[in-house]
């Protein structure tokens, strides 16, 4: 590859004869360790802020009205003494992510891996939470959900980062915000539920139509009957059996190789580095 771009003048300083297979190896598994590694300090700080910000801080003014009947007054899921987290501290967050990478140079499609493996975080974390508590299974939280997706695919548009594989692992999330806010009662609504939530297993249809809890005392529960319809339109799925998904899967990364246009017969050595012992060919 970089003999490729190499002038002539430096090919011909090129070993000849040196075995570089062992340190390729060890250059991966250490490109791997440093790029797992980045991964695992970012998730660390944007982990804390996600169930806040995504499922219980009201970004959308006034849907604190047409919370389910008896949750209006609960308070948040987080202990006493812990932080209360907006979308815009995500958002602020992933900025600071962003410009540190560009900032280091880092390579667009490095970028694009960190960001989807970031955002399938996000997608789990918050979709685990919501198959655990009933009290966020409701039409207002659907609606909650679908606008800070919604902000979070505009800053991606905003950075050059909306691609498909990106997006796509939002799926999920996006079709069970969809599902909360879909009717639940006829036939034909079942049909409509199982032909929108591709992305979503049986098991998780199911368990947030059984955790749904209605705005008001003048919306009907979903019916045992209408659950067992979706059940049986669905039983042929080759679904996975766990309900919760794995927020700590890691997507396999690939590092690209992309010459750099700069040639080292080009570049200045600046004499305060004290290199007096390179000498330019």
């Amino acid at each position: 590859g970089f003999m490729t771009q190499n002038t002539a003048k430096q090919n011909e300083h090129c070993l000849k004869n040196f075995d570089l297979t062992e340190y390729r190896q060890v250059l991966s598994d250490l490109s791997i360790q440093i790029y797992q590694q980045l991964i695992k300090i970012s998730e660390g700080l944007l982990q804390p802020m996600t169930v806040s910000a995504m499922l219980e801080n009201e970004s959308i003014q006034g849907l604190s009205g047409v919370k389910p009947t008896g949750y209006r007054k609960r308070t948040s899921s987080l202990a006493d003494g812990d932080k209360s987290y907006c979308l815009e501290a995500i958002i602020r967050q992933m900025n600071s992510f962003h410009t540190v990478m560009c900032d280091q140079g880092l390579d667009p499609e490095i970028i694009l891996q960190v960001f989807k493996q970031l955002f399938y975080m996000i997608n789990a974390v918050t979709l685990n939470n919501l198959l655990l508590r009933k009290d966020v299974c409701s039409w207002s939280t659907g609606m909650q959900l679908r606008y800070n997706i919604s902000q979070l695919e505009e800053w991606l548009r905003g950075r050059n980062l909306h691609q498909r594989e990106v997006v796509e692992t939002m799926e999920p999330l996006i079709q069970a915000a969809q599902l909360l806010q879909l009717k639940k009662k006829s036939p034909e609504d079942a049909e409509a539920i199982c032909s929108l939530c591709t992305a979503l297993s049986t098991q998780q249809i199911v368990k947030i139509l059984n955790l749904y809890t209605p705005l008001n005392e003048f919306e009907e529960r979903v019916t045992v009957a209408f659950i067992r319809t979706i059940q049986a339109q669905l039983q042929e799925r080759n679904d996975p059996q766990h309900l919760l998904l794995d927020f700590k899967h890691m997507f396999p990364v690939l590092f690209p190789f992309n010459p750099s246009s700069l040639t080292m017969d080009s570049i200045h050595i600046p004499a305060c580095l004290n290199l007096e012992f390179l000498s330019e060919v």
